[in-house]
């Protein structure tokens, strides 16, 4: 699903009066009645409501919520903020038709109001600001948003936290910018929203539909995109009945070293789950025997070194290869790597080790085969890239390292990004805390690997791979804690990751 910038959006909402058509106070309506929809799912009657309007059209929207609201009985309280001279004209028709609602209880605030108290068990709506912010908060604005924020109270941003920018980088200051509960954007996620330094302001984020024209969202053109489950549906393919092992690809992966054989046992235990025909693993002569022990489905290709892998085996009968986990930083090793970077003619997959001897030598970039898929974590992304500022300045170093090598760039974490030789990023929507632990990665490589193998494209593997992953991690969740979560119960839950996606929602 396409990420809009503000801009697009901003048309998206043109388009869609001109051509719907709709009136832009009607499309208003229509953005308040979805938010109607999800707070009379969670609000209590008897709760008060406090909702703080800006001048905008952001403003207007909690305008038009505060008045279904107080038609629908419940308790509200509304906070004009006065900012500037005059309000938008949307603003301006919603104010006048909140002020005709019964019931209605509006306040003016402005440089020289005192604000309004807030209880803990009030409900805060913010309305400030949304995406249409150009400038950093100052004045008495600021002073309200850290009063707003030590309220204790549970607090919702529609459209976007106030003073936090959508599609680039905020000086991020505790009194200037909302600390939102709830972040409930229309139509479309924000760039944002998948950054880690946003994650204290935005809170949990949803996306409410409110009809923008479809002919515009299918038509244009972007370069940030998110992953849903509909999206990994079309993907992922049904099993013929005549079917055999050798219709579903040979994978090897090179993995391991003397004390890291869980690294080969769990690379190889996903790419056996994820649907590979056949697999072999290369792994030192240390850890030949726990594999065989652990994964008995695995065919072995034992290196003669005992502790490390020391040469490259022959790659003809391969459909897909991977490499790194546990394979250690020994120069016989890093020469593996460089033969299988300037010999291998399948899908490829590193990740770990495979990653930190690259980027100790970086001439090799370039030999990578078109179509490679790199995997690293932070740390790995910077020893292969440079550092960065913030997370938008990583995201087109990212999207600029995959168009320069061709390659996909798998950045682990939450909302694992993928980025492609075209210059497109797609953000994963599953996955928890609890699969920060050792081993997780391996598993990611394993499946993979294992796709690719299946004859997916590297794009479609990456892709599938990362949410199934997550969404996997996510069901293991159910019967562990972030905190007892470990690799192992990724695995464990990727036969019902697969059923899921297969599954009509």
């Amino acid at each position: 699903m396409k990420v809009l910038s503000i801009d697009q959006i901003r048309e998206a909402d043109r388009f869609t009066i001109e051509n719907e058509p709709v009136a832009s106070i009607d499309l208003m309506e229509r953005a308040a009645t979805a938010l109607l929809a999800w707070f009379e799912k969670r609000l209590k009657p008897e709760q008060t409501v406090q909702i703080f309007c800006g001048m905008g059209n952001n403003g207007g929207d909690g305008l038009a919520l505060a008045r279904l609201l107080i038609s629908n009985g419940f308790q509200v309280m509304t906070h004009v903020v006065w900012y500037g001279p005059t309000g938008s004209a949307d603003f301006n028709a919603n104010l006048d038709r909140l002020r005709d609602i019964r019931y209605a209880t509006i306040t003016d605030i402005s440089p020289e109001t005192v604000f309004p108290v807030i209880e803990q068990n009030h409900l805060v709506v913010d309305c400030l600001f949304g995406s249409g912010l150009n400038k950093p908060v100052t004045g008495f604005v600021a002073g309200l948003i850290e009063h707003i924020n030590d309220s204790g109270a549970v607090i919702v941003s529609v459209d976007m936290p106030s003073g936090l920018f959508a599609d680039r980088p905020t000086e991020l200051k505790k009194k200037n910018v909302i600390r939102a509960d709830y972040t409930l954007s229309f139509e479309t996620p924000k760039l944002s929203f998948f950054l880690p330094e946003n994650e204290l302001y935005i809170g949990q984020w949803e996306v409410l539909p409110i009809g923008l024209h479809p002919e515009y969202l299918r038509d244009v053109s972007v370069s940030n995109h998110f992953v849903t489950r509909h999206d990994i549906r079309q993907i992922l393919r049904n099993r013929q009945k005549f079917s055999h092992k050798g219709t579903f690809g040979h994978s090897l992966i090179l993995a391991g070293s003397k004390g890291k054989s869980g690294a080969a046992v769990l690379s190889a235990l996903a790419c056996l789950r994820s649907g590979t025909g056949l697999l072999h693993v290369h792994t030192p002569q240390s850890s030949a025997m726990p594999l065989q022990v652990a994964v008995p489905e695995a065919m072995l290709s034992p290196d003669p070194d005992e502790s490390i892998v020391s040469r490259l085996p022959h790659l003809g009968p391969f459909n897909a290869v991977a490499a790194g986990p546990g394979i250690g930083m020994d120069e016989k090793t890093a020469k593996v790597i460089r033969l299988l970077i300037q010999e291998s003619k399948q899908p490829l997959v590193l990740d770990a080790d495979a990653l930190n001897l690259l980027s100790e030598n970086k001439t090799w970039l370039s030999f990578l085969p078109k179509g490679t898929i790199l995997t690293p974590h932070p740390r790995e992304f910077e020893r292969l890239a440079g550092g960065w500022r913030d997370s938008f300045e990583r995201v087109t170093m990212q999207r600029e390292f995959s168009v320069r090598f061709q390659v996909y760039v798998v950045f682990k974490g939450a909302h694992t990004c993928i980025s492609t030789p075209e210059g497109n990023c797609w953000f994963n929507t599953t996955g928890n805390p609890g699969m920060a632990t050792a081993g997780s990665g391996d598993v990611l490589t394993g499946i993979i690997t294992g796709l690719l193998a299946q004859h997916y494209s590297p794009f479609e593997a990456a892709a599938t791979g990362v949410y199934l992953h997550g969404l996997a991690g996510d069901f293991a969740l159910d019967n562990q804690s972030h905190e007892s979560l470990i690799a192992t119960d990724i695995i464990a839950h990727l036969g019902q990751a697969f059923h899921a996606v297969r599954m009509e929602e």
